[in-house]
Order: C-alpha cells, then structure tokens, then sequence
C-alpha cells in the first residue's frame, strides 16, 4: 500500500502545527493550570486542545490510518496499528512549559513497518521547526506561530546533517528534567569533553544539527515522545537504537508503547557496544 509522501505531508500537516504552536504560546503567556493524568504526569488544557487541532488535520490528510496520540492514550483511546501509524505528541515538554523555560515542541511521526519515516519537530517559543522532506532528508528552519507559510520553499531552509566528533572528545546532551546518572559502560568509555542539557525532543534535533554527538535516555518514555525527533535525525544520517545495538522500532503494544532505554547518537563509527 502507499502512504503519504512527505512532500504532500508537510503541506497538509505543517499549517496544523504551526496552529497547535499558536494555542500553546496563548497559554503560554498567561497563567497555565496544571492537572495530572492517572501517572503522575502534568497535563494541561494546551496539551488537549493542540492535540485535537493535530488529530483533525490527520484526519484529513490521511484519512484510515490510524493515531496513536498522548493524551488520548492517557484516555484509554489506543486504536489497532497496522503496517502503518502516525504517533503525536501535541506538546513534549509539559515540565518546559509549565516552567516557562521555552524548550517545548509539538510533534508528528509517521511510523512504517517499526520505523519512523516522517516527522515535525515544531519548538513554538523559540520558532524553530525541523522536519524531514525526503527519505534521507531534513531541514531546519525558523517559523513564528503566526508566520505565513507563502514561500515554504524559499524560506531558509537548511539541510540537517549529523556532524563528524573531533579528535578532542565529543558533546552528550541530557534532559533538562529528567537527567540520571546512570550512564551505560560504552558510553563511559568514550571522551565526552562537554555536556549540554536541552528539553523535549529537541535534544534529537540538537544532534541532528551536529550541535551534539550523543544523547542516551535510561528512563522511561513513550513511542510519541521520540518518533519524530527520531526520524529527523535518521534523516540527518544518525541513529537511535537500545542497549543491544539494535534498532529502536514502534508499535509496541505489548509494553504500551513505552520504550526501552535507548541511545541516539550521530557519526557511526561512534559506538562499539561490544
């Protein structure tokens, strides 16, 4: 069967990102109100009403195939996966947000066959937008929630490639809220020479930018808080696998879509998990 190209995908979906990041940075000015799901996590009425702005576009752009999205999971509203599925995050981040420190991204995937293939990473506050356009391609660019999309093509949009570490040790990224200090053997033997912290799915992007080499994640997250920063830096030449080595891949109903611990990084020579 043939699914959407990311041409066709940007056109139809990125109008209903840059709406979703709208809504966020209304709230964002003011007060926010914070709830809590049935885990813990902080949710807020940003959350809910960008992803019901995303969940109307999918449907339209690609009417049949189905969404797993984080609050309507948290709702118990998990629809049978096939071949193909998007995953949405309508605001990774929450903590960023709630705080106010401006690292929050709203987020689409694609996933095919277990792997990512298409994805939007759309920061609001700071108006940057990563996104994938070809099979082995992404770009960056910096749109405004209120941007007008006339001229998409023309607008500065820089191809992401992954970056080559120097010979003087390499930059790990970590999150911004939820850092451990756990760190896998085969990280502790490469030359980290600098550590930066960055929120959301961002620290994705950061390596696909080759801003950062390496990123590894030993806590838990869900397939929608990484499929599309996934794809991006895929795009960009990097990879994001488990412990083991192998691929990380999505649709894992079986562990509720929760991830393993998995680490992403940029070159390939990198890592030996030997």
């Amino acid at each position: 069967m043939n699914w959407p190209q990311h041409a066709e995908l940007v056109e139809k979906l990125l109008p209903a990102v840059l709406e979703a990041g709208r809504v966020e940075m209304g709230y964002y000015a003011g007060p926010i109100d914070v709830e809590h799901k049935a885990d813990k996590s902080p949710v807020t009425a940003a959350d809910k009403e960008a992803e019901a702005i995303l969940l109307e576009a999918l449907a339209r752009a690609a009417p049949g195939i189905p969404v797993i999205a984080e609050e309507s999971a948290a709702a118990g509203q998990l629809p049978e996966t096939g071949e193909a599925f998007f995953l949405v995050d309508p605001l990774d981040g929450t903590k960023e947000f709630i705080a106010k420190r401006g690292e929050f991204t709203v987020n689409v995937a694609l996933v095919v066959n277990g792997r990512p293939q298409f994805g939007i990473v759309y920061a609001p506050a700071i108006s940057d937008l990563y996104m994938t356009v070809g099979p082995q391609k992404a770009v960056e660019g910096r749109f405004a929630p209120d941007c007008s999309l006339t001229g998409l093509q023309t607008s500065g949009l820089r191809t992401l490639r992954v970056r080559s570490p120097g010979a003087d040790g390499l930059v790990a990224i970590e999150s911004r809220s939820h850092g451990s200090k756990a760190v896998p053997p085969f990280i502790q033997r490469l030359n980290i020479k600098e550590t930066k912290r960055a929120g959301s799915s961002l620290k994705f992007c950061l390596i696909a930018r080759g801003d950062a080499d390496i990123y590894a994640r030993l806590g838990e997250t869900c397939e929608w808080d990484t499929a599309a920063g996934h794809a991006v830096l895929a795009a960009a030449g990097g990879r994001v696998v488990t412990l083991d080595g192998k691929d990380l891949v999505y649709g894992k109903r079986e562990r509720k879509f929760v991830n393993p611990h998995f680490v992403a990084y940029g070159a390939n020579q990198l890592i030996s998990f030997e």
